[in-house]
C-alpha cells in the first residue's frame, strides 16, 4: 500500500504542481478512503461467515428450517465468529441455528445460548433497517444483504447493501447505512444514498466503470463494490466527480490505485 501510496501523491504533484492546500485535499482524500476500506473489509468477512454458515443451515432437515423467520446475523467474540438464525416473535429472538468460525476457518455447529440482549437488539436493528428500505419505492425491486455490528459504545451498525442476483449479476447503485442505540429501537442516524441501479454479468476478461457523478469521491457501497468483486473482473473503476479508485493485480496481489480528477 505505501508504494502506491507515493506514487498516487508524485503523480498529483507532477500533474498539477500542487500547492500544499491541494495535497492536503489528496492526504485528506486518501484518509477518509482507508477508513472506508477498513469498513468494507469487515463487512467482506462478514459476509463470508455468512455464505459458510447458510450453506450449513440449507443442508439441514426441512423441519428444522421452517423454525426460523427471517432474523439472523453474525457477531465475533474473542477471535471467533458467531452466526445466529432463529426467529423474533413478541418481543424476543428465538435461536435455532448456533455456529463458530475459528481462526482456521473450521465450522462447527454448537448447542450454547446467546446473550439475549445481543439477539433481541440485532433483530429489532435488522427488522427497523429492512422497514426503513421499503420505504424506499425505488429500491424494493433489488434484494439486498444485511450486516450488523456492535460498536464499541454498544450503538448498533446495520449495512444494506445490493446483494448479487439469481440471475447472476453484481449490482451497485444504492447503499443504506443505520445507527440504532444499544437495544436496537432508537434510530440516532442514517445515511442513505440510491441512484439508477446497474448490473453487470461477471466476466474475467471485462473492464467496468461504476458511475457515481452525484458525488465527490468513492462511496463505501462502491469500494466494496470494487473489493468484494474484483475477482469476477479484470477490473473495476470506481469514478465519482472529483476522485477515482480502482485495483490491480498481479503474481503478489491485489493493490489500490488512486487518482485525482
Amino acid at each position: 500500500m505505501r508504494k502506491l501510496f507515493t506514487l498516487i501523491i508524485l503523480a498529483f504533484s507532477i500533474s498539477v504542481n500542487a500547492q500544499d492546500s491541494e495535497k492536503e485535499i489528496v492526504d485528506t482524500y486518501m484518509k477518509r478512503f482507508y477508513q472506508k476500506l477498513d469498513t468494507v473489509q469487515w463487512l467482506c468477512t462478514y459476509d463470508d461467515i455468512a455464505w459458510v454458515t447458510s450453506d450449513s443451515v440449507y443442508a439441514t432437515p426441512k423441519e428444522e428450517q421452517q423454525k426460523l423467520g427471517s432474523q439472523w446475523f453474525c457477531f465475533q467474540q474473542d477471535n471467533i465468529w458467531h452466526a445466529a438464525y432463529g426467529k423474533y416473535e413478541k418481543n424476543s429472538f428465538t435461536l435455532v441455528y448456533h455456529y463458530c468460525v475459528d481462526t482456521n476457518n473450521v465450522i462447527k455447529r454448537v448447542n450454547s445460548e446467546i446473550d439475549s440482549s445481543l439477539t433481541n437488539s440485532f433483530s429489532r436493528a435488522l427488522i427497523k433497517s429492512n422497514d426503513q428500505l421499503n420505504l424506499r419505492k425505488d429500491s424494493v425491486r433489488i434484494q439486498f444483504n444485511q450486516y450488523i455490528k456492535k460498536n464499541n459504545d454498544s450503538t448498533i451498525s446495520v449495512w444494506l447493501l445490493p446483494a448479487f442476483t439469481t440471475k447472476g449479476f453484481a449490482v451497485y447503485g444504492g447503499e443504506f447505512y443505520y445507527l440504532y442505540d444499544k437495544t436496537g429501537n432508537n434510530l440516532l442516524k442514517k445515511s442513505e444514498f440510491a441512484q439508477e441501479y446497474r448490473g453487470f454479468k461477471p466476466d474475467p476478461k471485462k473492464e467496468i466503470w461504476l458511475e457515481y457523478e452525484t458525488v465527490d469521491e468513492p462511496t463505501l457501497g462502491s469500494i466494496f463494490f470494487v473489493w468484494y468483486y474484483r475477482k469476477y473482473f479484470d477490473r473495476i473503476v470506481a469514478d465519482a466527480k472529483k476522485f477515482k479508485s480502482t485495483v490491480f493485480h498481479d503474481e503478489k496481489g491485489y493493490y489500490w490505485v488512486h487518482a485525482v480528477k
